[in-house]
Order: C-alpha cells, then sequence, then structure tokens
C-alpha cells in the first residue's frame, strides 16, 4: 500500500484506468445455438457502445484450431470490411442493432460448427484528466513509458499481443492509451438434426461441514441435456426472507464436466449460527431451468478453543522438544571432536 502511495500522480491514474477498462467485457447471452442445415442464424453481441474505437471484430475459433478473424462492422455507418482471407467469407454478414451488433449466416453449413467471439477494441488518445502539478513538471523532464500485458492469442498464421501502453511525455503532459481488445464469452453453433432438450437439474449435499472446516458445499448436477454446455447460478434465502439471486462474488464455485452431464460444486460461505436455503439454477439453451428442491444449510458456531491448562502442556511439551534436540546436537558434536582428536 505504502509504495502505491509513493508512485507518482500521473502512474496512480494510469494505473485506474486500466483497472476499470480491465473489467469490461462484450455480452454475448447465447451460450449456444442450434440450427439444421440450411436454417438461418443469428449471434448476438451487446455492449460496444464501451469501445471509443468504431469498429466490431468477429472471430471464429473451432474446437481443434485458431482464433481466426471474419470480419468487422463499422459501428458508425454499418460497412462490412472482409479483408482477412477466411475461407467461409462469403457466408458470413452483420448488422448493427442498438448497443451492439449481430453476425448472420443465412444458410448454415456442417462446418460452420464452431464457437463464435465478438470484440472491439478500448483504445482512447487523451490529455490527462489528473495531470501533474505543473510546478512539478517545470522542475522535471522525463519520459514515463508503463507496458501492462493482458492476454496474447493466435489469430490465423499470426499472433496479435493483446496490452495497454501507457506513456507520459513531459512538459505536454500527454497520455497516449495504446488499445487492446475485449470479448465477448463466445456462442458456440451445432449444426445437428436433434432437438433441444432442456437438463433435468437436482441439487445435493456435496460434503459435510466437518470435512470442510465449518464450512459447507452444495453439489448441482445438470444431466440428459442437448446441447451439452449449462451455466449455473446460485438463490439463496435466509430462514423467512426472500429469494436472493448470488453474484459470482459471493459464490466459490467449481465446475465438473463429463460426457451427458456437468456439475457444480458451491462452497458456502456464511456466518457461524446462521441458516440459509440454496437453490441451483442453470441457464441452457432450452430454457432456465431451476431444481425442484431447496438444501438448507446451517453453519454451527465453531467449538471452543484450548484452555489455559492446554495451552501451558503444550508449551511446555514444545520446550521439552527442543530441549532434548540441543542435547543431542551437542552430544553428537562432542563425539566427533573427540574422535578427531583421537586420530591426530
Amino acid at each position: 500500500m505504502h509504495a502505491m502511495l509513493s508512485l507518482p500522480a500521473a502512474a496512480l491514474c494510469a494505473l485506474c484506468s486500466a483497472l476499470v477498462a480491465m473489467a469490461a467485457q462484450l455480452i454475448q447471452e447465447d451460450l449456444t445455438l442450434t440450427r439444421r442445415v440450411g436454417g438461418k442464424v443469428s449471434f448476438s453481441c451487446r455492449g460496444t457502445k464501451q469501445c471509443p474505437y468504431d469498429y466490431v471484430i468477429w472471430f471464429q475459433k473451432r474446437d481443434t484450431g485458431t482464433f481466426t478473424r471474419i470480419l468487422r462492422i463499422d459501428k458508425t455507418n454499418g460497412y462490412i470490411y472482409k479483408g482477412y482471407n477466411h475461407p467461409q467469407k462469403d457466408d458470413f454478414t452483420a448488422v448493427n442493432k442498438g448497443d451492439g451488433c449481430d453476425l448472420e449466416i443465412q444458410k448454415v453449413k456442417p462446418s460452420h460448427s464452431a464457437s463464435y467471439y465478438c470484440s472491439c477494441w478500448i483504445l482512447t488518445v487523451r490529455k490527462a484528466s489528473c495531470s501533474l502539478n505543473k510546478n512539478h513538471q517545470k522542475n522535471r523532464n522525463y519520459k514515463l513509458t508503463k507496458v501492462h500485458p493482458l492476454r496474447t492469442m493466435n489469430v490465423s498464421s499470426e499472433t496479435l499481443f493483446l496490452s495497454r501502453s501507457v506513456s507520459l511525455w513531459d512538459p505536454y503532459d500527454d497520455y497516449r492509451y495504446y488499445g487492446y481488445l475485449i470479448f465477448g464469452s463466445g456462442t458456440k453453433l451445432y449444426v445437428t438434426g436433434e432437438e433441444v432438450v432442456k437438463p433435468v437439474v437436482s441439487v445435493y449435499p456435496a460434503a459435510s461441514s466437518a470435512n470442510l472446516e465449518g464450512r459447507s458445499s452444495l453439489l448441482c448436477l445438470a444431466s440428459s441435456m442437448f446441447p451439452p454446455l449449462v451455466r449455473f447460478s446460485w438463490k439463496r434465502q435466509k430462514e423467512n426472507g426472500p429469494l436472493v439471486e448470488m453474484l459470482p462474488a459471493e459464490a466459490e464455485q467449481l465446475e465438473l464436466t463429463e460426457s451427458g452431464r456437468t456439475a457444480a460444486i458451491l462452497l458456502v460461505h456464511q456466518q457461524e449460527n446462521s441458516r440459509y436455503r440454496y437453490r441451483c439454477c442453470v441457464h441452457h439453451e432450452g430454457g432456465r431451468v431451476e431444481a425442484q428442491t431447496e438444501q438448507e444449510v446451517r453453519v454451527p458456531p465453531s467449538g471452543p478453543g484450548p484452555s489455559p491448562y492446554q495451552v501451558k502442556l503444550l508449551c511446555r511439551l514444545y520446550v521439552g522438544l527442543v530441549v532434548k534436540s540441543l542435547v543431542f546436537c551437542c552430544g553428537v558434536s562432542l563425539v566427533m571432536v573427540l574422535r578427531n582428536t583421537a586420530h591426530m
């Protein structure tokens, strides 16, 4: 904390700006889409107004391939650029819609089975809004450059470096932000004749609190669905209170997937001697499914700590072990000295 406070004001300003931007993400609400051959499909992307750059770029990623660019669309005039040499570029088009844009395929082919991601650049060039003191600028002449790499990904045969650079030039007091891409969570397209089937959802206690240091865990199982991809969320109710959605920051969750089923284990953190009822919700292309049963979790108060007598006994035992170790080491050292003296 003290090290952060000692940073120049410009560096702190740039750091805060970078942290805010890193939290940004585009919204792709559809986890999967299922279509028959010859059908039409549209991939939705929202939240592009947060990107000051005019273009939205769409990527395709196959299960065994890398990210490849399909096209980009201008948010201002709808102009579509397809000069990325994608082998199926003529099958795709895009259209602006409100706070976002959609990628469309008029006639779906089996070769279109893949995941599709929208992205846009966070890119600004501006004067510093939290500038350094003018007297401080006159007394110092420097160039400060910070580069914060965020992530890298392979795009076709080239590597696209997604990074953020912040430069401060004195005396102009000028920040230059070199952009990076933010992405949606992706939508996977299944091209098949199979019908969409909603999951069967059940929730169980996963382990006793005795094995988790006073905490509890719940297991939510989604099975017998198609497509197989799902997203989990949880609701909880405190005694006679309302049923509320748990925020991602409130839930520590582990997901396990195998053929035909997906499970989520929720590790429950709550105050001692409190009681909550939990309900599992599964988001699927076929609709949102909630478990028919709820699980009640109660965390009992922790047991009393050791008594003063037990603490003294443990201290004496520890001291005795230390003394024995010292005596042993001294004895071994004395034997070695006497042996060396006898040989001399």
